[in-house]
């Protein structure tokens, strides 16, 4: 097991480094167009219920591919390892690390938030939570995990950098750098893990029962 999340970290590194200087990219855009804040949340609470839902596809297909575990159990496992990972990399990390680079920035947790979502008029625990609900069903319905898997972690990259834009201020160009490592961190290790890692450990458990 430890082999296998060393090699599926590895061969994830590439694809992750380019994700997160698409999202630097972006930023710089941001930057220099001034784009208000707003639309910045605007397309967190659109990027982020969309990574839920393919977080939710792929980590309960890996689940149902690999286990003879019953509906329940991939109910759980998909459900918990969509919202909580995918919090952990799109709220969670950046948080920390605009704390740790003294940013102003506030602390959210989308999946129980009862505030409407931009546009839509909608309390976005709903929409978060019935992304997830979705994902779960697709996931079990077709075991399929390449393709959902490559947008989730490029989606979570995105959803990342607009949370830094969304609910921080400050002087964005000289941080960039470090702006980029914690992209990359809050992608590279959660969604490997919640894809991967986090339903093949229950696999092991069911097999052995």
């Amino acid at each position: 097991m430890l082999r296998q999340i060393a090699r599926e970290l590895k061969e994830h590194i590439p694809f992750t480094a380019l994700g997160a200087v698409t999202g630097i990219a972006i930023m710089v855009i941001i930057v220099f167009a001034r784009i208000p804040t707003p639309i910045s949340e605007a397309a967190f609470y659109t990027l982020h219920p969309i990574h839920v839902l393919l977080s939710a596809l792929v980590t309960t297909a890996m689940y149902k591919r690999y286990s003879k575990g019953k509906l329940w159990a991939a109910i759980l496992i998909g459900y918990a390892g969509s919202i909580g990972i995918a919090t952990l990399s799109d709220a969670v990390i950046p948080y920390l690390g605009g704390v740790l680079l003294n940013i102003e920035i506030g602390f959210h947790v989308p999946f129980i938030e009862t505030e409407e979502m931009p546009f839509f008029g909608v309390a976005k625990w709903v929409v978060i939570n019935s992304a997830a609900v979705i994902g779960i069903a697709i996931g079990c319905w077709k075991q399929f995990t390449k393709i959902p898997h490559s947008g989730h972690v490029l989606l979570s990259t995105w959803a990342s950098l607009f949370y830094f834009t969304a609910f921080g201020t400050t002087s964005w160009i000289p941080l960039l750098p470090l702006i980029f490592i914690f992209i990359f961190l809050s992608v590279w290790l959660p969604c490997c893990l919640s894809d991967i890692v986090f339903p093949l450990l229950f696999v092991r458990k069911a097999e052995t029962k």
